[in-house]
């Protein structure tokens, strides 16, 4: 059952972050992940390096652009070029390993098929509610069945600095034409979900069904166990 800390009121928008939220994200990533390295192997010049080489790629090109961080997308694109560039690679070259290296990872990170049962519950809240995404990560909800599910797809990054920040709240808000008491957002984490909703002035859903450590002290609006527990905002 849900537990209420909190008093819901005019709530108009639900927004859900994606990874870990409507679907398990570990085992995509780690196919994701696997996927690069696999496409990375093949380069003589960059296996040479040895198994650390990608960590240290991310880590150089961090201290270089820190706001690269708010955008995993661009990070990862950035840090490829990078290594690509330092292995002496011509730009051209460079520049055609790396796209190829982000392709490999970018088409297993959409290779998601979010149950059917979640979809269902989707259509259920669409009748009460305006439904959007706000997420961190770079999962591309076009190339999968959550494809026109929501009326407005926010990602940190393109659309502002990453959650728990609350330029992603704010500017669904602004899109939307609400105020933010008006969204109840809905994620995983308390650290960039919880968070980052109750800072920014909207409301906060927690899906405590994962065994993490978290820095967030404060509490969410609502906490659920899993997510079919939604289906009481329509009741």
């Amino acid at each position: 059952m849900m537990r209420f800390n909190k008093a819901l009121s005019n709530i108009s928008v639900l927004s859900f972050d994606l990874d870990d939220t409507l679907y398990n994200n570990h085992p995509i990533i780690k196919a994701a992940v696997q996927a690069q390295l696999t496409y990375l192997a093949s380069i003589e010049q960059w296996t040479a390096q040895g198994p650390d080489f990608w960590s240290h790629c991310r880590n150089e090109t961090a201290k270089q652009h820190p706001s690269l961080i708010d955008d995993v997308t661009q990070w990862r694109h950035v840090a490829l070029h990078y290594g690509m560039a330092q292995l002496g690679f011509t730009a051209p070259q460079a520049k055609q390993y790396a796209q190829e290296a982000y392709t490999a990872f970018s088409h297993a990170r959409s290779n998601i098929t979010v149950e059917q049962s979640v979809l269902e519950l989707l259509h259920t809240l669409r009748k009460k509610y305006r439904l959007i995404a706000i997420t961190n990560g770079n999962v591309e909800v076009e190339k999968f069945n959550l494809a026109g599910e929501f009326d407005l797809v926010l990602k940190a990054g393109p659309d502002g600095a990453a959650k728990p920040h609350s330029a992603l709240f704010d500017k669904a808000a602004m899109l939307l034409s609400v105020d933010k008491s008006e969204i109840l957002h809905i994620g995983d984490s308390l650290d960039s979900d919880v968070q980052g909703a109750n800072d920014a002035g909207c409301h906060s859903v927690w899906l405590n069904d994962q065994s993490c450590q978290y820095a967030y002290k404060g509490l969410p609006h609502v906490e659920i166990k899993n997510i079919y527990e939604l289906y009481q905002l329509v009741k």
